[in-house]
This record gives structure tokens, C-alpha cells and sequence, in this order.
């Protein structure tokens, strides 16, 4: 047997013997160990080596808070760094290493740092590496003769190179209730929704559920704690509406409800099934989320409290319950709160000697006082451990009188030998995702932490996450959180599960701090001491962000889980405030480390993203050619058999003006702009007025940058008095939305706004051509669209196929077109019933590259001829340009070098040799192969028309519209073309647009 591994209980499977390495050292441990419980077995004690110093490390925690006790694991060549032992489990064939260390973890040469700790204290890199300012090295970057050094001694693990060959991958869930951890109270919420019949996600991050209840030695209702909660989870199991995840921490909570979780699919396994991922990202959509995450115990700053076998009251207490693991042999007790005394009792009874009971506190209820006596300690109050001794190991501590009320310590230190001490400093309740969702926490003074403030719209919370630590209670606060979130009355509960022993008082004293000579650590991690906090607070920094930055204070991996609450009360006394007005830092999310991996899933190697349309299949299957527009993919052309692309888009061109085509337009940026000042909004942000627009209509608009370029072009849709949907195009699409969000946060943050990117959420057809108002009416059914109905620029809405559509009549081909939007799921559906109603009519689906023909035969610009140089004035889009109130860029369009007369101007451009035209060619007034110069504009797009049987372009001329009519040459020297050309207006096609307004 091991030689801490207690001779019987605890819930490992003693029956499976599982075989592992540590730094090259074969161990045991059982089924349901983690690396932690299964080293400890084994009387390991020294795990790792502290970030800044090399001070060795023990395990604190038995949990996701451990700060110490980080490792590497190794599969193959695939390093997997800075994972806490205490969430390893173990697995036959598991590979460990220690970090930080060198050539090994009792031998580390690194350790010298301790001697040099005044030099490298809080701010070190700051000071030291701006450079001296006096002595030989005056005026030199210092920093860049030491970065080498630095960089390599750096860091904590160390991260690999090979290629990850596990497989990852992403889920989305929709749910009416989550539940965020399955201790006693959220096991009691989600039994209490699923009985409701609401569908329910139940998440627990540990490898079982129910929490706390699996190592408390409590008993409810007459049972163990942890045969009730299995009882439970057995009645969750056989619901169809409840999903139970295991190994799933919620680490992110965003808006409207959407939490992020990470699940650990195959980590404890040596060989993971075929096919099964290594983690599982989940974003899951609930209606209302219960947190129910319980608390960290949090440690006491004191001299030496980073000592191997210095450890939490709580993490002992599991690993003797859970695991069946004696931390140590003679145990004492350090505490300021009634929750050591429960740990003190467990470990007695595993059979452990606890040989003093420390409690800073002079008065102790009875209920303690059994307990210590019933666990053979001697109970020692107003008493303070004010340091500890030993090397890589915990040998002893020493002890002296302590005033709760000043914090003075007194008296002659004395003596006690012990290989353990557990320490509790109070609880901190595992409030971030609460925070997450935008609460503040709210500072309780009897309990000396933060808790949740009223619950916020969509969560509730329940136990110890409201600072409830008796069990009887929780469950009771979990039933009405259960009941709550499933939207049902509250109802009164008529009896309480008895659960022995009797809760005691939680609120400990406000003391977190022994202040004796030597280092106290804060912040393990990153060996952060209170010496460093109360430097930070000397040199300027009393912003709590600022200590956070200036100490790296809460910076490391567990994110400062017990570190925080120390660290913030540690500078309110160096401030002199209350803990509530210096403050606490947000919660931001990830809650625990989460793998890239996991967030890339199915998305690696050409890292390029894919966005597809809902039609993207359809357009496969019927014989098109997809190429890229931006991170879309769009047909080309639909290419019959031998035909060049020319061919192929002149035809699909020439169909549609001759009868009808269609397009799908889904890709165009949509964005929702929403809210009492939209309209006024659009005002500002367009050249022309849109505050006018009647609901029910739609307007082609202009936007400008602050310099008064040409920015975006697009239609906006008033679809209710504060509802508009602006399009945008394609590629503009992220920035446009970019550019709102700047003006909206601000410059303008007094406005009633809000913007939505709903790009993704429609589909979207466009239909064009002298059949297009034939084809449409004979599939659409709820409304008419006939000219008075559907008048240009008017939008209905109506059904095709039993799919709600949206319509407007606009075009972008120069002929009469109508954009027929669906939502995304019903976009495959809406196309398909188009192209069904056109084929009587001989309508075909064409490309980018025949609406690319069809809008140069009109002049209608895109981001060519928005190419970031242009003026609306460049463009012939001076008409848009209100007079009547400013807008962006009004200030800044009338410069004199955006009004000069030879500027760059939009014009038409006709081949006279019949030869094709490139973009990007040149117009010139004398072409010169053997010496092209004398510039005066280029070509921005070309095709072939079909509907003027010419070669024709559209490009930027310098004072084009005074060459209209003049011959000049075009010069394309890489391609080799040279050749006459005539320059003539934009608009090749139905200038006056009688096509597209009949």
C-alpha cells in the first residue's frame, strides 16, 4: 500500500491498480485518482517551482484554484503544458513532468533567485530594463543586454512543436435551463426544473457529479451525502429532456444568454475510442441560467505559507473523503472561521494525527471546541502561525499570541513539529461568471467576500455561490432556483433534508494577514508577496487594475482564485479604505484555461475561413464554378458544357436582360439598426437624408469617412418607425459594421442605437429581368406585386412556398430586379421555388461574373471604384451629398484637393480594336509600348456586353467627364495591350432607366 493511502474508503476504485510517471519515476494509483491525490498517496510532496524566486511547491488546492502544483503531460511528441495536477486524472501509461526547473525539481540551479528577492520584487521590469540612470551603464537599454536571459528563464512550462494529432470539435445547444455546477443546491435546481418537463443542462466541471457532496462526510436525510446526490443524478438520467455533461467547465457568459463550456471528452484516456474528440467546445443558448458553483476557500498570508504541506483545510479534507489520501501523518490546523474544525474532524478519523488546533480567533463556540477535542488536537486560540520550517518539505511552524483587533502578534514564538498544516482564511464565492454577465459584486461584511448582487436578468444563483455554505440551506436555495428559472411560482417547502452534522457559523474573522518577518505570499503563482502589494500602493498604484498589472497579482493561470480577495484587503489597509471602496477587478472570461484547439475544432490547417451561403450546395449540384469573394464563396458562372467563361456569363447576361435571371445575393453585409434615434443615426452616418424615408420603402445611400472618401454603398430598408435593415456590400460588410460601432460607442454614445450584424441570419435572392414581376407573382402568395403594390423601392411581405419572405423591389442589374430575403434556414427552400416558377419562363441562375457585365453596362460602382481614393463627386454621386445637414465627412469633402478639377472621375470605356479590356489597365493619349507613360487614369472592371456587342470598361480619368467623346489608348504593358479606345459616359445602358422603373 502507498504510504499515506488510507486502508479503506473514499471513492476510488481500489480494485483498479492504473501505473504512471512523474519526472521518470514509476508510480500506482487507483481508478478515480487525479496526479495530485495519486502523488500524494505515494508521499510525494514536492510538485513544482514557483514562477519568479524557484521556491519549491507543494499541492494547495484539490481543485481548478491550484496555483502550485502545475505540470506538463506528455502523448508522443505532444507537449500539453501548465496542467494542475489536481485536475490530471490518471490513466495507465500517463506521462508527467515538472516545469520551471532545471536540471531537475530538487535540484534547481534557479533557486539562487532567492537570494536576489529585494531586486526582483514587484515592478522589477519596469525599473531595471528603461535603462540606469547613473553609473557606466547611463543612457543604454539595459533590457536588450539581458532580454536573452530573461526570455529563456521566463514562463512556466514549456510549449511543444509537434502537431496535435487529436481531434476537436463544436457544439451548439439550446436549453430553458442551465445549470452551472452539481453540488447539493445544483443538483436540487436541475431535479427541480427537469420535473417541470423544460429541457435542462446540467454542467459539472469534476469527472463526478455532486460536488461538495462527494467528499463532506455529511449525511442527508440518513444516507451518505454522496449516495444522495447519485440518487439524484440517477432521476436526471432518466429524463429525455435533461443533458448531463460531465468534465464541462462554463467559462464564459456572454449576452443574450450564451455560455461557453469546455468538455474533456478523452483526457483520461489512454487510448481515446475512434473517432471520439479530446475536448468539445459548447456554446449553449439557455433561457435562464442557474449558478450554482460553489466557493474556493481562500489561504491566510502569513510567513513561510508557501511551504510543501502547507495546504487547504477543504483540499485535505477531500483528499482524505474522496481519495482516500492522508496529506500528512502529524497535521496541524490553522484558521480563522468554524470550516477547519469539520476538516480537522475528517482527518482524525481517517487516521491522521492532528496534533494543533491554531485559531486566531480568542473566542470559540462549543460546537468547535468538540470537534477539536473529538479530533485529540490541542486547541490553541488568539494564537497565529507567524512562520514555518523545513527545505522542499514542511518539517514544523511556529506560533505566537495574536490580537484579532489590532493584529499585533506577542509573546515568544514557540515550536511545532508537523509534516502538514492546513490552513483556511474563509471562503470566496465563485462569482465570476456572474460577473461575466455584467454584475458587480457587492462586498458582505460578515462573511469578508464578495457575492453576487441581486440576480440579474436571466440567471439565478443558489449556495454557496450566494455565500450559503450550510447544506440544508443550498438545497433549499437550489429547489427555489430550480423552480425560479423554470419560470414557476415559488411554493413553500414543508420540510428540509436533515444533513448531519449541524452547519457551523461561516463568517470568519477579518483577518487576512499575519504580519511577522518573512515572506508572505499573496499570489503563489507568480510569487506575489504582501511586501510586493504594499510597494505597489508606495509607488503610486491604488487602483486595484493597477496593482493587478504592476504585481501581476491575479495574472497567473488560476487567475488569482484564492489570491484576489487577500490581495485587494492587504491594499485597503496600506489605503486605509474598506475592502468594498478600493474594489475588485472583473471576472473576464476564460474561468479556467481553455485549449485553442477546442475554439478552432474542425477548423485547422488551411487556416483560411469558409463562409457558404444556404444555397452554396444547389449551386454545386447545378454545374457552377465557385471562386472566393472575400471569405465567400460565390458562383462564377454556370458553365455549360464547352463553354469559355466568356461565353458563359454573356449568355447568362444577355437571358437576363432578354428575359429573366437570378442571383443569390445572401452574401451582402445586413445590418439591423434598431432604437428610438436610428433614424437620426442614419442621418449622421449617410450622405443623404434617411430620417424621411416612410416604412415600407428602401433608399440607395452613400457613406464617407471622416476625410471625406467614398466609403460604402448599399440600400437601407425602413421596416417600422425605429427597424431599418441596411445592406452593405459584400466585402465592406465587417468594416461597415466596424465604423457604426466606432460613431455609436464614441462619438455618439447619447444615442438610442443598437446594431446587429444579421448577416448570416437572412438569405437572399434577387430576381431580374422583363419576366421578373411575371415569375414572382405566380410563387408568392400574402400579397400583390403589382407596380402600385411594389412600386420601385417598396418592400412587402408575403410567403413562397410557406416561407416568409421579405421583398424589395431594387436593382442593381439596371433591369426591373426584386431581393426576395428569407431567413437562412429557409433559403434553399425560397431558391429552389423561385427557380421552379422561372423555368416557364426561361429564367436562369447566373454569376458574379454576368452581374459584374450587367452593373458595368449601368455604371453602378463597387469597391473598384470605392477604392478608398474617391470622392461621392468622382463617382457622379454629388447628388447624394445632402446640403441640408451634416454628416460623416462633410466637413472635410469640399478640400481643395478633393474639388481640383483634373481629379479622377468616373467614365465609360469602349474598345475600338474589338479586344478585350483589363482591369488595372491604363488610359494614355499616345500609347508607347517601348516607353509607357503619361497616365491618365485606369480601368477599374471590363467585360464583353452582350447587350451592345462591344468590349467596353469602367475607369478612373483623370477630369473624365470632359473627355466624353474623345479618343485616347489603352496601355497594359504586363499583358501586352495596346490598342484605341473612346471615352464616353458610365452609363452604357438604359441611361434613363425606363427598364428597371416600368
Amino acid at each position: 500500500m502507498s504510504p499515506r493511502r488510507i486502508p479503506s474508503g473514499g471513492r476510488i476504485d481500489r480494485l483498479r491498480t492504473i501505473r504512471f510517471t512523474f519526472d521518470g519515476v514509476s508510480y500506482a494509483g487507483h481508478q478515480g485518482d487525479t496526479l495530485a491525490s495519486a502523488l500524494l498517496a505515494n508521499g510525494v510532496m514536492l510538485f513544482g517551482r514557483s514562477f519568479k524566486y524557484h521556491r519549491p511547491r507543494g499541492v494547495l488546492t484539490a481543485g481548478v484554484d491550484e496555483p502550485n502544483a502545475l505540470v506538463t503531460v506528455l502523448r508522443g511528441d505532444v507537449r500539453e503544458p501548465n496542467l494542475p495536477a489536481t485536475t490530471v486524472e490518471i490513466y495507465d501509461g500517463l506521462v508527467a513532468v515538472s516545469q520551471n526547473r532545471f536540471p531537475s525539481l530538487a535540484h534547481d540551479v534557479s533557486a539562487v533567485n532567492q537570494l536576489g528577492g529585494k531586486f526582483i520584487s514587484a515592478g522589477f521590469y519596469y525599473k531595471t530594463f528603461m535603462g540606469p540612470a547613473i553609473g557606466p551603464l547611463k543612457g543604454t537599454r539595459f533590457w536588450m543586454m539581458c532580454e536573452h536571459i530573461i526570455r529563456r528563464a521566463a514562463g512556466l512550462g514549456r510549449a511543444g512543436h509537434a502537431p496535435d494529432p487529436s481531434r476537436y470539435e463544436r457544439m451548439n445547444a439550446f436549453c430553458d435551463v442551465l445549470v452551472v455546477g452539481s453540488g447539493p443546491a445544483g443538483l436540487s435546481a436541475a431535479r427541480e426544473a427537469a420535473a417541470s418537463g423544460l429541457r435542462v443542462i446540467l454542467a459539472e466541471l469534476d469527472p463526478e457529479f455532486g460536488g461538495s457532496a462527494n467528499w463532506s462526510g455529511e449525511t442527508i436525510d440518513g444516507e451518505p451525502a454522496a449516495t444522495w446526490a447519485s440518487d439524484i443524478v440517477g432521476e436526471l438520467k432518466e429524463h429525455k429532456n435533461v443533458r448531463l455533461l460531465k468534465r464541462t467547465t462554463v467559462w464564459g457568459y456572454y449576452d443574450g444568454n450564451t455560455i461557453a463550456a469546455l468538455e474533456r471528452v478523452s483526457d483520461h484516456e489512454a487510448s481515446p475510442a475512434k473517432g471520439a474528440p479530446r475536448h468539445r467546445q459548447w456554446t449553449i443558448r439557455a433561457g435562464s441560467v442557474v449558478l450554482a458553483a460553489g466557493a474556493f476557500e481562500r489561504p491566510l498570508v502569513f510567513p513561510g505559507n508557501d511551504r510543501p504541506g502547507v495546504m487547504m483545510a477543504s483540499a485535505a479534507m477531500r483528499y482524505a473523503n474522496q481519495y482516500g489520501v492522508l496529506p500528512g501523518e502529524k497535521i496541524a490546523v490553522f484558521t480563522n472561521n468554524d470550516s477547519a474544525y469539520l476538516a480537522a474532524a475528517a482527518l482524525a478519523k481517517a487516521g491522521a494525527s492532528i496534533v494543533a488546533m491554531i485559531d486566531l480567533r480568542r473566542n470559540v463556540g462549543d460546537a468547535c471546541r468538540a470537534l477539536a477535542k473529538a479530533a485529540g488536537a490541542e486547541l490553541l486560540t488568539g494564537r497565529a502561525v507567524v512562520g514555518t520550517e523545513g527545505g522542499k518539505k514542511l518539517t514544523g511552524v511556529k506560533l505566537a499570541h495574536f490580537d484579532e483587533a489590532s493584529g499585533v502578534i506577542s509573546g515568544e514564538a514557540r515550536a511545532v513539529a508537523t509534516d502538514c498544516l492546513v490552513v483556511s482564511g474563509g471562503w470566496s464565492p465563485t462569482i465570476h461568471l456572474a460577473s461575466q454577465a455584467g454584475a458587480r459584486p457587492a462586498w458582505d461584511a460578515e462573511l469578508q467576500a464578495f457575492l453576487p448582487p441581486e440576480p440579474g436578468k436571466g440567471w439565478v444563483g443558489a449556495g454557496a455561490f450566494n455565500g450559503t455554505f450550510s447544506t440544508a440551506e443550498a438545497i433549499a436555495e437550489g429547489f427555489a432556483a430550480g423552480r425560479k428559472a423554470a419560470d414557476l411560482p415559488p411554493v413553500k417547502v414543508d420540510m428540509l433534508p436533515q444533513v448531519e452534522p449541524a452547519a457551523l457559523d461561516p463568517r470568519p474573522a477579518p483577518v487576512f494577514e499575519i504580519r511577522a518577518k518573512g515572506k508572505a505570499f499573496v499570489d503563489f503563482q507568480h510569487d506575489v508577496t504582501a511586501d510586493d502589494v504594499r510597494l505597489a500602493h508606495l509607488e503610486g498604484f491604488v487602483s486595484v487594475e493597477h496593482l493587478k498589472r504592476y504585481t501581476t497579482l491575479g495574472m497567473a493561470t488560476d487567475q488569482g482564485k484564492g489570491s484576489n480577495v487577500p490581495g485587494l484587503a492587504i491594499m485597503a489597509e496600506a489605503v486605509g479604505k474598506p475592502i468594498p471602496e478600493v474594489g475588485t477587478t472583473r471576472f473576464r472570461p476564460p474561468f479556467a484555461p481553455v485549449s485553442v484547439g477546442s475554439l478552432a475544432a474542425e477548423r485547422f490547417g488551411d487556416l483560411k475561413p469558409e463562409r457558404l451561403t444556404p444555397m452554396h450546395d444547389w449551386h454545386i449540384e447545378n454545374g457552377a464554378t465557385m471562386y472566393s469573394a472575400g471569405l465567400w464563396f460565390r458562383p462564377m458562372i454556370y458553365g455549360d458544357p464547352g463553354e469559355t467563361v466568356e461565353q458563359a456569363y454573356v449568355r447568362e447576361a444577355g437571358t437576363t436582360r432578354d428575359a429573366a435571371g437570378i442571383v443569390d445575393v445572401s452574401t451582402l453585409g445586413k445590418i439591423a439598426v434598431q432604437g428610438p434615434d436610428a433614424a437620426e443615426f442614419l442621418d449622421r452616418v449617410y450622405t443623404n437624408v434617411f430620417s424621411t424615408l416612410p416604412v415600407g420603402k428602401a433608399r440607395y445611400g452613400l457613406m464617407l469617412r471622416e476625410d471625406g472618401i467614398a466609403f460604402d454603398d448599399g440600400t437601407t430598408w425602413r421596416l417600422g418607425e425605429e427597424d431599418f435593415l441596411m445592406t452593405t456590400t459584400t466585402a465592406n460588410a465587417g468594416k461597415v459594421m466596424q465604423h457604426l460601432e466606432y460613431f455609436l460607442d464614441v462619438v455618439w454614445p447619447d444615442l438610442r442605437v443598437h446594431l446587429t450584424s444579421v448577416t448570416d441570419q437572412w438569405a437572399g435572392a434577387a430576381i431580374g429581368g422583363p419576366k421578373a414581376r411575371e415569375i414572382l407573382a405566380s410563387c408568392v402568395t400574402g400579397t400583390k406585386v403589382d407596380n402600385e403594390t411594389l412600386p420601385f423601392m417598396g418592400i412587402v411581405r408575403g410567403e413562397i412556398a410557406g416561407a416568409p419572405v421579405m421583398i424589395c423591389r431594387l436593382s442593381f442589374s439596371g433591369e426591373m430586379a426584386f431581393e426576395v430575403y428569407s431567413g437562412a434556414g429557409h433559403g434553399i427552400h425560397v431558391w429552389e421555388a423561385l427557380v421552379e416558377a422561372g423555368k416557364p419562363h426561361g429564367m436562369v441562375p447566373y454569376g458574379l461574373e454576368a452581374l459584374g457585365t450587367m452593373r458595368i453596362e449601368k455604371g453602378h460602382v463597387t469597391g473598384a471604384e470605392i477604392d478608398g481614393r474617391t470622392t461621392g463627386r468622382d463617382l457622379h454621386l454629388g447628388w447624394m451629398l445632402s446640403k441640408k445637414k451634416p454628416f460623416i465627412g462633410s466637413a472635410m469633402m469640399d478640400r481643395e484637393g478633393l474639388t481640383a478639377p483634373d481629379r479622377l472621375e468616373l467614365v465609360g470605356i469602349v474598345s475600338l480594336d474589338n479586344r478585350p479590356l483589363n482591369g488595372g489597365a491604363h488610359i494614355v493619349m499616345q500609347a508607347d509600348p517601348e516607353n509607357p507613360h503619361g497616365s491618365l487614369g485606369h480601368i477599374t472592371a471590363a467585360c464583353f456586353s452582350p447587350a451592345l456587342g462591344k468590349y467596353i470598361a469602367l475607369a478612373l480619368v483623370s477630369a473624365g467627364k470632359s473627355r466624353h467623346g474623345k479618343r485616347a489608348q489603352v496601355s497594359d504593358p504586363l499583358r501586352n495591350r495596346f490598342g484605341p479606345v473612346e471615352i464616353v459616359s458610365h452609363h452604357f445602358f438604359d441611361p434613363e432607366g425606363k427598364r428597371m422603373h416600368g
